[in-house]
């Protein structure tokens, strides 16, 4: 099967392949597009054809749409897998997949409700994406399903979390006990990488993101959220002419603090936080209604002053505002006043924060030093420490709010601005 293959192996992917076939349980970690995922999905093609034909073959990622992307789309690359891919079958959305001519079920588990789907199973082998995304209940779950005696087998792959997280704390660190085999990988692990891409991945993670997907340690999250940020870097006074108007963030709040932040492309083809729009009914001693604060948000974007134009011109429309997406009744009360680009903003925390990190760090992101609210709330945004201790990446839920907008904004733009980023400042800025 392995000279089929277009792809060159390392020896320690070879090696991981070959040992990972006697291992009960086989985990392959470290750096982000360091081939632990090539090399486990090979294991998996091989394991799957000495599996015992009764039991189930599940695959498990977070979501559906996760394992596809990160499993079956690579399968069926014929650039990375040659002629076996034609053995691998899948119709997009559904729940099963045809490889090798066995039927694999494929299993998101994004929470604990997701155990139900596998509870009462047998399970002869199991393949886990991205394993400390999964609640540890369904892990456990996973692991009393595996029922198919010694035959019975489970390969998963992950990037480092923190070092209390429940997979290091439980599995890793008892590999001998529980039956585990570990195989770290780093970026010069994998012979296939060019190296100016390797440098150009390298200058999108600062900090613990650095320290997690390029060095690949277990690393505590702690202090400042943004450690990357920097006054003299990424404060200006000055701004372009914007060649879009990208997006508005807003994290809504009726005690808390109301605010959005607008989102520039400039002809620098850098991103500007342009402009701030906050309430603060603590501070103003009045809480907002709806639509008083619909009216608000368009008599901001109104009034926004458009950089590098001539003249005084004011008013923009932004492509897309993004909401924090548990303010229903607001988004309700924009879409009855048809205001346009309206929609939830992808609220999933962590992928957020690392969106924000990556603008920052590579100084694509730029503020203008009048979005006073979010200059406030960047240095001082903080992990939660005792969640860390608990194995929990979280930010400490204080004083986040235009920090939050900033998130929605970016985040779910990401797709359109990260081919802007100049790998060569990136790179310098880092050194």
């Amino acid at each position: 099967m392995l000279r089929d293959l277009p792809l060159p192996l390392s020896r320690k992917q070879i090696a991981s392949i070959v040992e990972s076939q006697s291992a009960p349980i086989a985990l392959w970690s470290g750096a982000v597009s360091s081939g632990k995922t090539i090399a486990s999905l090979i294991a998996f093609l091989i394991a799957l054809v000495a599996a015992p034909d009764h039991g189930l073959i599940v695959v498990v990622g977070r979501t559906l749409q996760t394992i596809e992307r990160n499993l079956i789309d690579p399968l069926q690359s014929k650039h990375l897998f040659g002629p076996l891919a034609d053995h691998v079958r899948h119709t997009t959305g559904s729940t099963t997949a045809t490889i090798l001519g066995r039927t694999v079920h494929l299993v998101g588990a994004s929470d604990a409700r997701a155990e139900g789907r596998i509870r009462g199973s047998t399970i002869a082998l199991a393949y886990v994406d991205e394993a400390t995304l999964l609640p540890h209940s369904f892990w456990m779950m996973l692991l009393s399903r595996l029922r198919v005696g010694a035959e019975s087998r489970l390969l998963a792959t992950t990037n480092p979390d923190g070092p209390f997280h429940w997979l290091r704390r439980d599995f890793l660190l008892r590999g001998t006990e529980v039956g585990l085999t570990n195989w770290h990988f780093t970026l010069d692990d994998n012979p296939s990488l060019d190296p100016a891409w390797v440098e150009r991945l390298k200058a999108q993670y600062t900090g613990m993101w650095y320290r997690r997907f390029i060095l690949g340690e277990w690393c505590l999250a702690q202090g400042a959220v943004y450690d990357m940020f920097d006054e003299t870097r990424h404060v200006v006074d000055l701004m372009p002419y914007m060649r879009r108007w990208t997006a508005v963030g807003i994290d809504y709040g009726t005690t808390n603090p109301f605010s959005a932040l607008l989102i520039g492309q400039g002809e620098d083809d850098h991103l500007y936080a342009v402009s701030e729009y906050r309430h603060d009914s603590k501070t103003a001693l009045r809480q907002l209604t709806d639509a008083e604060y619909s009216r608000g948000v368009r008599e901001w974007l109104a009034a926004v002053r458009r950089p590098g134009e001539h003249g005084a011109a004011r008013g923009v429309r932004p492509e897309w505002i993004f909401v924090d997406p548990s303010a229903a009744s607001f988004m309700t009360q924009l879409w009855t006043e048809r205001v346009p680009g309206i929609a939830p903003a992808i609220n999933d925390v962590l992928d957020g924060i690392r969106s924000v990190s990556v603008a920052l760090g590579s100084g694509l992101l730029r503020i203008h030093r009048s979005c006073t609210g979010l200059l406030g709330e960047l240095p001082t945004y903080t992990w939660d420490e005792k969640a860390a201790e608990r194995g929990e990446d979280k930010p400490l839920k204080v004083d986040d709010h235009s920090a939050d907008a900033l998130r929605y904004a970016l985040h779910s733009t990401a797709h359109e601005w990260r081919g802007l980023i100049d790998y060569e400042e990136a790179t310098g800025a880092a050194a």
